[in-house]
């Protein structure tokens, strides 16, 4: 793979002129496939159709299994502080049944995520330095556990 940025690609771009033709409904045919095509990414590989994930679960399997990998180490760390802290630090004791405790909730992530992002500034781009007592990679992934919990916490869903 060249070090061009993946939009250069001629497989993108051939994947973005589908995704193009697609959604502007140039073909009644298409129209058609698309309403009865599967969605299910193993299902759509069978009829030859490419979706984002698989198309970068093959071009980039060890970027893809990676990021995997990630995001199910960061759910188990996020069970394990559930266990511990419970949902109400995010929604400060309120719960988020209604627009106001989701307003909170949310107030309450962007001062997190602001301490992180803070600290990320100090640590990398300030000083350019270790951190004492919390490395750097735990600020990332607290910063991208909190953006998932944000997302968790404008569909209603949080602490339900």
């Amino acid at each position: 793979m060249s070090d061009k940025i993946i939009k250069d690609d001629a497989r993108y771009k051939e994947y973005e002129a589908y995704m193009a033709k697609q959604q502007a409904g140039v073909d009644k045919v298409e129209e058609i496939v698309e309403q009865v095509k599967p969605k299910d990414p193993k299902q759509m590989e069978m009829f030859g159709m490419t979706t984002a994930t698989s198309f970068i679960e093959k071009e980039y399997p060890e970027t893809a299994k990676e990021f995997k990998k990630i995001q199910q180490e960061q759910y188990e760390i996020f069970c394990k502080k559930q266990m511990d802290y419970g949902p109400s630090n995010i929604s400060m004791g309120t719960g988020v049944g209604t627009q106001i405790n989701k307003k909170l909730a949310t107030t309450a992530l962007v001062v997190r995520i602001n301490d992180k992002v803070q600290r990320l500034l100090n640590l990398v781009v300030t000083n350019n330095r270790d951190a004492q007592n919390e490395p750097v990679e735990d600020a990332f992934k607290d910063l991208s556990v909190y953006g998932i919990i944000a997302q968790i916490v404008k569909n209603g869903k949080w602490g339900i």
